[in-house]
This record gives C-alpha cells, structure tokens and sequence, in this order.
C-alpha cells in the first residue's frame, strides 16, 4: 500500500510539472519540455517537444473608401470638350455644336461615304495635316474640327463660306468665289444655319429671362407716406395735415 501511495504521489507531482512546463512553453511558441514518469521504474524522464505556432492571418482595417463620383454623361462629356477647344480657338461653341448635329449627329464612330471620320467629319488628309492620331476620339477629332473651323473663318471672314469649305473645301469655295453650286453643299450650310440661329435665339431669350426675373429674397419695398403736420390753431384746435 505504501508503494502505490508513493507512486500515486509521484504521478501527481509528475503531472504538475508536466503541466506547469507545457503551459510555459506554449507561451514561447517554438520547443516544450515534457516530463513524464516511466512506468516500469518510476523514473522521471524529460523530452523536448518542438511545437509548430499557429500563423493567424492578419486582419486588414481600411478606411472607409470615399464615394465615387458620378459618371459623366457622353453629352456632358462631348459639351465640356467643346467648350474648352471653342474657348481655346475663340469659336462659339453654338456654332461647333450645329456643326457636330449636322455632321454626325454626335456619333463619334461616325463614317461618311467619302470617309470623313468622327463627331466633326474629319477627312483622313485634313486630320494628317492637323496632328490628328485618331479620328475616333472625341477630344481630338473636336479640338482639329474646330481649329479647321476658325482657320476657315479667318480666311473668308464669312461663316457661310467657312462652313461652305468646311463641306466642300477650300478649293471648290475658292474656284466659284461663293457657296459652290452644290447641292450638298447648299443644303450643309442652310442646316448648320439654322440649327445655329435657333440655338442662338433660345441662348438670347434664356439670358434675357435670368436678367429680367426678380430673385426671391427680393422684399417689395413699402409705399412712401408724405410726412404729417400737427399743429394748434388760434383757438386751441388741434390740426393735422401733410407737408
């Protein structure tokens, strides 16, 4: 009996320092020391036990990502471009506008039979001769187009015979002295015209209306009143009359 009460005590203090020892070399992660009591004799033995650490992957925290902002409409997109190569070349962008509607009715993948590319219709030798790379852009085929453009305007001082060599060249406007007998060519001008006066006149009206309209805040100043007299007559009456 005394020799399975010493053994059962020796078990016990053998499992506490097993314990005590794993416990602490779990801390370090890397190598742990057992020791355990032999069977047979009752010896302690230790060994060392190397433990692999469990790799926990980090965990990213980002910042909260800003709102994109909101796509620009090809419209709008196409209305930036032409203001900034109009204000640039000195062109009402009216006028560049009428010019995209009638030539391609603003489809930049637009190809005419005689091969004129883009939003403004450009021929393969005119965009060469303007430093066009590719006539499907639509930065690049608007700002050419409008630089031909004022370059035609500078030349005959008369939009109809800038838009007229725009349609027909130079060549053919030079040779006739006027709109050449075209019909093509007279129908271009005479749509470009109009699209261009009718967006002119709605340009007038709309910036007459925002002169004219009275802002809200505007509070309606009150009647002017003539000042009133108060005054006592010989006979102790009081009087009252304006100035």
């Amino acid at each position: 009996m005394r020799t399975r009460f010493v053994l059962n005590k020796i078990s016990t203090v053998c499992f506490l320092l097993t314990a005590t020892v794993c416990f602490s070399a779990a801390d370090s992660g890397t190598v742990r020391y057992e020791v355990k009591a032999d069977r047979r004799t009752g010896q302690l033995i230790r060994s060392a036990v190397t433990v692999t650490p469990k790799v926990i992957a980090p965990i990213e925290v980002g910042l909260s990502a800003a709102p994109a902002p909101a796509p620009v409409s090809a419209e709008n997109r196409i209305d930036q471009i032409v203001q900034a190569a109009s204000a640039h070349y000195k062109v009402d962008p009216l006028l560049v506008h009428a010019v995209i509607s009638v030539e391609s009715n603003y489809n930049a993948r637009a190809i005419s039979p005689a091969g004129a590319q883009g939003l403004m219709q450009l021929m393969p030798g005119t965009a060469r001769d303007l430093g066009v790379r590719n006539s499907f852009d639509a930065e690049e085929n608007i700002r050419a187009g409008v630089r031909h453009l004022r370059d035609l305007q500078d030349k005959y001082k008369d939009d109809r015979l800038a838009l007229a060599a725009y349609n027909a060249g130079a060549g053919a406007v030079n040779k006739y002295g006027w709109i050449p007998p075209y019909r093509e060519t007279q129908d271009y001008v005479y749509r470009v015209g109009k699209k261009y006066g009718e967006a002119r006149k709605a340009s007038a009206v709309n910036r007459t209306q925002t002169a004219t309209a009275s802002p809200q805040s505007e509070v309606p100043k009150p009647p002017e009143h003539r000042p009133i007299e108060v005054f006592t007559d010989t006979e102790g009456r009081i009087h009252l009359r304006t100035k």
